[in-house]
């Protein structure tokens, strides 16, 4: 009922029209009226048929010139905006960037806890090679290096390692390096960081690599020693590269292979291996190993290595070498 009232408002000129004419149809076909006064009628009835049809008109050349005008309004507003559009779209736009944010967020992995024992033994578990860099490799010759050396021969596979670590020779980068560890907490009670403990730990892994290399067919290794420390350790693997810290409650940082920073990585650590400098690890054959290598003989390999040991460094201090070596003990555990 509104709608009927609101259209008979809208249109009451043509409404009265149309109730005329019905009126005046029926009046005179009963012969109620006089002929005259019809065709009166009809004539009214034709002039607001008229006035009917030129509002319409008025109605629709006012409509086409406001829709016009809203085309055109909108026209310049998108011009306006396709500058505006381009920022948020373009290569360089807001949307662009936010879209490389997620992904490089989604390309690394923060691991807590025990998630980083898990993620490196999975990664030692099916790596053909193997490349860290860290401070002086205690973890790497203690579990890294005989884990992946047994997954290797398990598979009858290869296994290439490449190696860099603080210069055991370079006093002043093991001074810095000990000072570092002994503002963390202690990993072993009893047992201070100072400058010969370090250089013991560097040579004991550089001991360790010889000692693999005369036992395994599948073992190829490069070892570098660096005159720099960083605070970071990478071990990077076939599958994914582990980002640790000497703390272990520290959150690790997990890249998978195949993502962007996986080859970022890899190439830094390339990189780092080449302005460090390099064991002549062949050397070592020159000196055989015993299952229990003696003093005497890893005082011969130190020499073959072109590695000379501290004056201050005498048999008890060569022995603890060979026992960070051969019987390293997971410093974690």
């Amino acid at each position: 009922m509104t709608r009927l009232l609101a259209w008979v408002v809208t249109n009451l000129d043509a409404f009265i029209g149309l109730v005329l004419a019905l009126t005046v149809s029926v009046l005179g076909l009963t012969n109620a009226v006089d002929q005259e006064v019809v065709n009166s009628a009809i004539l009214l009835v034709l002039g607001l048929l008229a006035q009917a049809m030129l509002r319409d008109r008025l109605r629709r050349r006012t409509t086409e010139r406001e829709v016009r005008q809203v085309i055109s309004d909108t026209r310049d507003r998108l011009t306006d905006l396709v500058p505006q559009m381009q920022e948020i779209t373009g290569p360089e736009g807001a949307l662009n960037r936010a879209r490389e944010a997620i992904d490089s967020v989604s390309m690394v992995r923060v691991l807590h806890g025990s998630e980083v024992g898990q993620a490196l033994a999975e990664a030692r578990r099916h790596t053909d090679q193997w490349s860290f860099k860290g401070g002086t490799g205690t973890f790497l010759r203690a579990v890294t290096l005989p884990d992946c050396l047994d997954h290797a021969r398990r598979r009858n596979a290869t296994l290439t390692v490449a190696i860099e670590i603080i210069d055991p020779t370079d006093e002043e980068v093991c001074e810095r390096y000990a000072r570092f560890r002994r503002s963390l907490d202690p990993d072993a009670p009893g047992e201070p960081w100072t400058v010969d403990r370090t250089r013991k730990e560097s040579y004991a892994t550089v001991l360790a690599a010889c000692w693999h290399l005369q036992r395994s067919g599948l073992l190829t290794v490069d070892v570098r020693l660096s005159a720099q420390m960083t605070t970071f350790r990478y071990d990077l693997s076939s599958s994914c590269v582990v980002i640790t810290q000497e703390n272990p409650q520290t959150p690790a940082l997990r890249v998978d292979r195949g993502e962007v920073y996986y080859n970022r990585f890899n190439i830094e650590l390339d990189y780092s291996r080449r302005q460090s400098r390099r064991v002549p690890i062949e050397a070592a054959a020159q000196v055989k190993l015993d299952d229990e290598p003696s003093v005497e003989q890893v005082r011969r390999l130190f020499t073959a290595l072109g590695l000379t040991l501290p004056r201050s460094f005498g048999d008890r201090e060569v022995a603890d070498i060979i026992g960070k070596a051969v019987q390293a003990r997971n410093p974690y555990s």
